[in-house]
């Protein structure tokens, strides 16, 4: 850029970078409890010993279960200002025909995991992915459309686990209007209710809702409604 000199040049000096540096403004420090909190980033070494959480993942789509290790970094501990968050995941099975999408994913998961930032984004997307062979229920009737989806249930548990997620809360009315719907069908349909592998009790005619993924929708009134979340089609 150029610079206009309107005034007679009577004299000059050298100014050293070190002068320079002395010369300029610097900004105003921030407070110290603010410069010592530590937010996770892509630059943050690993330490020799994360904690973390192993995961078994039983599915009839493959032989040999699926063991997913979820290791954590816990920033700023013994503060008030302490967080868990996830750094690593690993998985491991004797299904070598996976081993490739496997190696990928984990890889993947963990570079997102290190950048820090919001990393709940991966549940949704991962829930959302589905076989076109078709899907699975685990015990206790929830329903998983792919070994990846049900990967990215593992995911949101253990982020609610460490307090990155949360379940929203059901109101009062809820539970209430799903307890007197459930009163009403069992009072109508003298069928056995079938236990289900979570201590959850629903028919055994139940469908699966389209909101929770669990068999406990029945037909009732005119209209599909849930037992175990509420969700009805007809609002």
């Amino acid at each position: 850029m150029a610079v206009r000199i309107d005034q007679k040049i009577t004299g000059y000096a050298v100014v050293t970078p070190e002068e320079t540096r002395q010369a300029a403004p610097t900004a105003a420090p921030l407070p110290d409890a603010a410069n010592d909190i530590v937010q996770m980033h892509e630059r943050i070494e690993r330490p020799d010993v994360l904690v973390g959480n192993t995961y078994k993942i039983k599915s009839p789509m493959v032989e040999h279960a699926f063991y997913v290790t979820i290791n954590d970094i816990v920033l700023n501990p013994g503060t008030e200002h302490e967080l868990r968050r996830p750094f690593e995941v690993f998985i491991n099975s004797k299904s070598m025909e996976h081993f490739q999408w496997i190696v990928a994913l984990t890889r993947i998961m963990s570079a997102v995991f290190r950048k820090g930032g919001d990393v709940t984004f991966l549940v949704e997307e991962m829930k959302a992915v589905f076989d076109p062979r078709g899907g699975y229920y685990k015990i206790g009737g929830a329903y998983m459309p792919s070994l990846v989806a049900e990967l990215g249930s593992i995911i949101e548990h253990h982020l609610k686990s460490i307090g990155l997620l949360h379940d929203p809360e059901m109101s009062a009315a809820q539970r209430a209007l799903i307890a007197e719907k459930r009163r009403d069908y069992e009072a109508r349909e003298s069928e056995e209710l079938a236990i289900t592998g979570d201590g959850a009790s629903f028919p055994p005619s139940a469908s699966m809702c389209e909101k929770c993924f669990t068999k406990a929708q029945v037909f009732m009134d005119g209209c599909a409604t849930c037992l175990n979340c509420g969700y009805s089609k007809c609002g």
